[in-house]
C-alpha cells in the first residue's frame, strides 16, 4: 500500500510478542528488525495493474524455509525502495500469499510484520465503522482515490516460520491489513470502486510518473 510492549514470548526471528489474547504485538523494535530484512533482501521493481499475477488468487505457502524467508526479506527491501507501508508477494511477480507491513495506526505508533496465508476475519455488524479516507497502492502508481473500508481488521494467518498469528489493526493499519490481503486474493483497492472513480484512478496513473521502478506490462 501506497504512503499517505507483561507476561510475552518474544519470537527472535520476527520480533513479534505473544500477548496473551492471542494477538502478537509488532510494535517493538520496528526500526531494528525492518533493517535487518531490508539489509539481507533486494529491491525488486514493482508490478502494476494489468499484470496477470496481481489479477488472481495467489498460490497458499506450504514450505517455510530458507526460500521464504529470502523472500520476505526481499519484499522489506522493496517496500523501502517503493517509499510503500505494505507490500504482497504478488506486487514483485511472487504467486505466494505473503504480504509485510510498514505502517502506522492513527495514533503514530508503528507496526512492523509479515503475515503468511492471511484470511480477512469478517467482522460483526456493531465492529464495522467506516472511514472513507483516500488510498493508494504501489501497483496504482500515483494515484489515490477515497475508498470506505472498516477502521478496525483483524487478520489470521502464519507467521515466517509457519506458526498460527492474528495480527489487529485500527485505523490507516486496519486500511493496510484489509488493502494487503485484498491483492493476495486477486484484488486492487481500483476494483472496488464505481466505474467512473477507477476510470479516474487509472487516468491519474496514466498521467504520473512513479518514483520508483516498475515492471511494464506487454
Amino acid at each position: 500500500m501506497a504512503q499517505q510492549g507483561t507476561d510475552e514470548q518474544v519470537d527472535e526471528t520476527t520480533g513479534a510478542v505473544g500477548a496473551n489474547d492471542g494477538f502478537v504485538v509488532d510494535t517493538q523494535d520496528c526500526e531494528a528488525r525492518e533493517l535487518a530484512h531490508r539489509e539481507r533482501g533486494t529491491a525488486r521493481p514493482i508490478t502494476v495493474v494489468g499484470n496477470p499475477v496481481l489479477h488472481r488468487e495467489c498460490r497458499e505457502v506450504t514450505e517455510f524455509d530458507e526460500k521464504l524467508a529470502a523472500l520476505i526479506d526481499d519484499m522489506f527491501a522493496s517496500q523501502k525502495a517503493a517509499e510503500g507501508v505494505g507490500l504482497a508477494a504478488n506486487q514483485i511477480g511472487v504467486d505466494l500469499k505473503v504480504f509485510v507491513y510498514d505502517c502506522p495506526d492513527d495514533e503514530g505508533l508503528r507496526h512492523t510484520g509479515v503475515v503468511v496465508n492471511p484470511v480477512l476475519l469478517d467482522l460483526p455488524a456493531d465492529q464495522r465503522i467506516l472511514d472513507d479516507s483516500n488510498e493508494g497502492c504501489l501497483s496504482v502508481p500515483t494515484a489515490y482515490a477515497s475508498l470506505a473500508r472498516p477502521d478496525y481488521a483483524v487478520v489470521h494467518g502464519q507467521d515466517a516460520e509457519g506458526n498460527p498469528i492474528k495480527v489487529r489493526g485500527t485505523g490507516y493499519f486496519a486500511r493496510c491489513l484489509q488493502h494487503e490481503t485484498d491483492h493476495l486474493y486477486g484484488r486492487l483497492y481500483i476494483d472496488r470502486l464505481s466505474k467512473r472513480e477507477r476510470k479516474d484512478a487509472l487516468r491519474q496513473m496514466a498521467e504520473g510518473t512513479p518514483r520508483y521502478e516498475t515492471v511494464p506490462n506487454d
